[in-house]
C-alpha cells in the first residue's frame, strides 16, 4: 500500500509540473494581448491565469510534501517514543519541522498573490 501511495504522489507531482510548463508556454499573456491601460482601481487585485496556476501548484505540492513528511516522521517518532519516552520533545520538534513545509508553501503563495 505504501508503494502505491508513493507512486501516486510522484505521478501527481509530474502532472502538476507538466500542467505548469504547459500553462507557461501555451496560455497567452494578458499583457501582450491587450493594449496598455492606466492602472486604476478596476485593475487592482487581478490575478492572471498563470499566476493563479503557480499559486495553486505551490500550495498543493507543498501541502502534499508536508503530509508525506509528517506521515513518515510521525510514524518514526511514535516508534521511537514507545521505546524511549524521554525523547518525546525532540521527536515533536521533527514533526513540527515537517509541518513547516506546508506553511512555507502558503507564504510563497501569498507572496505570489501580492506580486
Amino acid at each position: 500500500m505504501k508503494r502505491v501511495m508513493v507512486q501516486f504522489i510522484k505521478a501527481l507531482m509530474v502532472v502538476f509540473m507538466a500542467a505548469n510548463v504547459t500553462a507557461a508556454f501555451l496560455l497567452p499573456h494578458a499583457a501582450a494581448a491587450e493594449p496598455a491601460e492606466e492602472e486604476g482601481p478596476a485593475l487592482a487585485g487581478r490575478i492572471d491565469s498563470q499566476t493563479a496556476l503557480a499559486i495553486a501548484l505551490v500550495v498543493s505540492v507543498s501541502c502534499l510534501a508536508a503530509g508525506y513528511a509528517v506521515a513518515r516522521v510521525g510514524s518514526a517518532a511514535i516508534g521511537a517514543v514507545s521505546e524511549r519516552p524521554e525523547i518525546f520533545g525532540r521527536s515533536l520538534v521533527f514533526v513540527g519541522l515537517a509541518e513547516g513545509i506546508a506553511i512555507y508553501g502558503l507564504i510563497i503563495g501569498i507572496m505570489l498573490m501580492r506580486a
